[in-house]
């Protein structure tokens, strides 16, 4: 069986098969890519301590992880597949990895993560008009 993740060398195996698999998919990796355009080498420690972060408490990460999320999403519009995508592959990448509780967590803090991105992104594309604004008629002073 698996062990848990219990170093930031685990974290960083954890990214770099993560991303081995979500690069080359079908379905979200070109968001990565030819939208993103990432390179890896330069993403791999950030995203590293992103995840040491929360799973070992490692207080080494400084970002916001959003942002790039939100200036991706003005390229190509995000949709709820594309979390969902990534969550599965995020997942199965973990369950062929790593087992125990910080594995769990990991699984736990990404389905957060992704509810909460998405639902930032939706709302990023939402017109104005669904934001229940918009003008009333009414009728002030004499009548």
């Amino acid at each position: 069986m698996p062990q848990d993740i219990e170093t930031r060398d685990d974290v960083e195996r954890l990214v770099r098969a993560f991303y081995g698999h979500a690069m080359s998919d079908a379905m979200i990796g070109y968001l990565f890519t030819d939208v993103a355009k990432l390179d890896l080498e330069a993403h791999v420690p950030e995203i590293t301590s992103f995840w040491a972060t929360i799973l070992l408490g490692e207080q080494s990460y400084r970002g916001g992880a959003f942002r790039p999320h939100a200036e991706l999403n003005r390229q190509t519009p995000l949709r709820a597949g594309h979390f969902e995508r990534w969550l599965v592959l995020w997942t199965s990448t973990i369950d062929e990895l790593f087992s125990g509780p910080r594995a769990d967590q990991a699984k736990h803090h990404a389905t957060r993560v992704a509810r909460a991105f998405y639902g930032r992104i939706e709302a990023l594309n939402a017109p104005l008009s669904s934001l229940g604004g918009g003008f009333a008629v009414t009728q002030h002073g004499p009548g």
